[in-house]
């Protein structure tokens, strides 16, 4: 029996072409929510990003692909970029620079910017930060960064930085993560806190960053705009996020009517 679902926001609620959520998609989160399944959101989004969910009662919040977790009474769980890993990249930083974005707690900045962050800010609609000062940044709680830089440069950064992971879902740049740092982390973090078994989870996804996710969720659906490689590992492939998909896939499985 499924008593939580998990969803994903861009790409998977969100519709990349009109940046919102579609209205069947409401009505099945409402029809959920009334058959007492819990709800969660899991998303690279920081707090900040969340207003696209039009304040729609969700349980609570994985963001920051696993970094950040909260419902309206207190913060789950947290975890945080290694100090001396902050200071290799702001190094690399200064001898080879790329846009960066710094996610604290309450807060988002860059180092700079260019074409590829206003790319992708038309996007998400969610990445329009200034450029701050980032010298000391390996003093502040940095939950997550957001590195443009393409697949081999990913390798190579990602190799001066032991305690840290990383998670792509657009060709432009990567989420650069602390040790532990995933959407499953969090899954398991939420569980626990509201005492719900992992065979009673489904969860719905799209990009790269959703792979732990959707592994680890007992019924896995991924979103006909997702990636290959995300379809390859799961349970279902529904429709399209603006064909109805979520709707759709939770029909397929009688959750709603």
């Amino acid at each position: 029996m499924i008593k939580a679902i998990f969803f994903d926001v861009d790409g998977t609620l969100l519709s990349f072409d009109t940046h919102q959520i579609p209205e069947s998609t409401f009505e099945a989160l409402k029809q959920l929510k009334e058959n007492g399944i819990k709800l969660f959101i899991s998303t690279g989004r920081g707090q900040d990003g969340l207003g696209v969910l039009n304040n729609f009662p969700f349980d609570a919040y994985i963001t920051l692909n696993g970094q950040y977790c909260f419902n309206d009474h207190s913060v789950i769980y947290e975890n945080t970029i290694d100090g001396e890993d902050l200071k290799t990249l702001s190094t690399h930083l200064m001898t080879k620079p790329f846009p960066c974005g710094f996610t604290l707690e309450d807060r988002k900045f860059f180092n700079e910017r260019d074409e590829r962050v206003d790319e992708i800010h038309a996007i998400t609609g969610n990445d329009d930060d200034p450029i701050g000062d980032f010298s000391n940044v390996h003093n502040e709680k940095v939950y997550q960064c957001m590195c443009f830089l393409d697949e081999q440069d990913e390798i190579e950064l990602l190799s001066k930085l032991p305690n840290c992971i990383s998670a792509r879902w657009h060709p432009l740049f990567f989420d650069l993560s602390p040790l532990g740092g995933t959407k499953k982390n969090g899954m398991i973090e939420i569980l626990k806190y509201y005492n719900i078994k992992e065979d009673e989870t489904m969860a719905f996804g799209d990009g790269g960053n959703d792979i732990p996710m959707l592994e680890y969720a007992h019924i896995s659906i991924a979103m006909g705009n997702a990636g290959e490689q995300l379809k390859a590992i799961a349970d279902y492939v529904t429709d399209s996020v603006d064909d109805d998909g979520i709707a759709n896939a939770l029909k397929h499985y009688n959750l709603i009517k």
